[in-house]
């Protein structure tokens, strides 16, 4: 018999509360655990049944875009499979080649392309966007004080093994496997993701931001499932903008109405930008904001210069630019991308400040273009309880975690049911004092 890791009280705070005390004791229970691991295999992953293979690539070049997007956004995805969206954007061929080809993502960057394909006789039927990290940054799904907790117990946390789009919340499927792909390819990925976790050393292998069905998969597999929460415009049928607001509380249209007025006073237009609209010059212009608002927030911005001109080669027709013009020259401006069902915000700049323009061009535009063009709803990215009192719904986000220390995955899974919890009542309590009107 294994003695648990887990003491009662190693994990036992939401990552909310002040994480010192479970890391100093999580550290400690860790160091009887680190000894004596078994070698990791190199990854090979079969299924006899099907004759199924399991590979990594380290570039979307080379694999066929037709092959990846197959899988990736198959035309005919059933709605149990799309939960809520039949095109994302972010798992597409093109998007993550972006991030590959302007050097977004690299070895250099921490981000090493390791993507996972399962081939059924040569024939791709199933794919992961994997990468092997050396760093926690631009995930959004935090577990810095797990890394930390590890290494102060003498383990090594890096490298993991990350299965996401990278620097963008969004969520989406991560298991991306072809309608038609035989039974057993979703299992064949699975075990190809701790093949991989094993074959290059990691720690751990972590599915950030995967839909429902997905989550529930590995779940089933044995990873260890998490929940957060984000904040999605939900659109109602709204005829526009207006029965938008007819929804809500007095206060909270007058205080909306105030907002756009301030923000855009009488000298501020709005471009909306799509496709061949969209030139090198707007993109310049775009880059100079994210560059501005990046580098006070975090430091050193994740995308390249070159990333806005892929996307714009390659998929202008998926991409909103909201750009504030003031004296014909451009001074803030918000990047959205579109799917089919969803409008998806994610990043924003400006060289100016004025009141409520971040609100006006990343916020109202947003649901005023969804609800003109009948998208079911707007996703703005990560955090912000802000967006509560404008007219953002409370939804959970979902992830998964699989680690080889068996030891340290009990204490994280035990640590995850009380963060559930946590989390839970902190939906409930956004739901509580949502700013609509009340029925009856």
């Amino acid at each position: 018999m294994t003695r648990s890791l887990y003491t009662n009280r190693a994990m036992n705070a939401p990552q909310s509360a002040k994480p010192g005390l479970w890391i100093a004791r999580l550290s400690r229970a860790l160091r009887r655990w680190l000894a004596g691991r078994p070698p990791a295999p190199s990854l090979r992953i079969r299924s006899a049944m099907h004759e199924l293979t399991a590979r990594t690539i380290p570039s979307l070049d080379r694999i066929p875009a037709e092959a990846w997007d197959a899988c990736a956004n198959p035309p005919d995805l059933s709605p149990e499979d799309a939960a809520g969206e039949r095109y994302n954007p972010f798992v597409s061929h093109a998007f993550l080649s972006a991030l590959e080809r302007s050097r977004s993502v690299g070895a250099r960057t921490g981000w090493t392309p390791a993507h996972l394909l399962v081939e059924e006789a040569g024939r791709l039927v199933a794919c992961a966007p994997a990468y092997v990290k050396t760093h926690s940054m631009g995930e959004y799904v935090f577990d810095h004080s797990w890394a930390q907790a590890y290494e102060n117990a003498g383990g090594r946390y890096y490298p993991k093994v990350q299965i996401a789009a990278p620097f963008t919340p969004v969520t989406g499927r991560r298991l991306l496997v072809a309608p038609d792909a035989p039974a057993g390819a979703r299992a064949t990925l699975i075990a190809a993701l701790r093949g991989l976790r094993d074959a290059v050393e990691a720690s751990s292998v972590h599915v950030t931001f995967a839909n429902l069905r997905d989550a529930e998969a590995l779940g089933a597999a044995g990873f260890a499932r998490r929940t957060g929460e984000q904040f999605h415009f939900l659109n109602e049928g709204y005829a526009d903008f207006e029965a938008f607001l007819a929804a809500l509380s007095s206060r909270k249209r007058k205080t909306i109405r105030r907002e756009r007025r301030d923000a855009l006073g009488d000298d501020i237009a709005i471009d909306l930008l799509t496709g061949n609209d969209i030139t090198s010059s707007h993109w310049d212009a775009f880059y100079a904001f994210y560059m501005d608002t990046g580098a006070r927030k975090w430091g050193r911005p994740y995308l390249t210069r070159a990333f806005f001109d892929e996307i714009g080669r390659t998929m202008a027709d998926k991409v909103l630019l909201v750009m504030a013009r003031r004296d014909g020259r451009h001074i803030a401006g918000a990047i959205n991308f579109l799917g089919k069902d969803a409008i998806y915000g994610r990043n924003w700049g400006a060289i100016e400040e004025r009141p409520f323009l971040h609100f006006e061009v990343c916020y109202y535009q947003a649901i005023d273009y969804a609800i003109t063009h009948g998208f079911a709803r707007v996703e703005a990215g990560a955090q912000g309880e802000h967006k509560l009192a404008r007219g953002y719904r409370p939804v959970a986000t979902y992830s998964a975690h699989d680690f080889a220390d068996a030891g340290f995955a009990r204490a994280v899974r035990d640590y995850l049911v009380r963060e559930r919890e946590a989390v839970d009542e902190q939906i409930a309590d956004y739901e509580a004092g949502l700013p609509f009107k009340k029925e009856g």
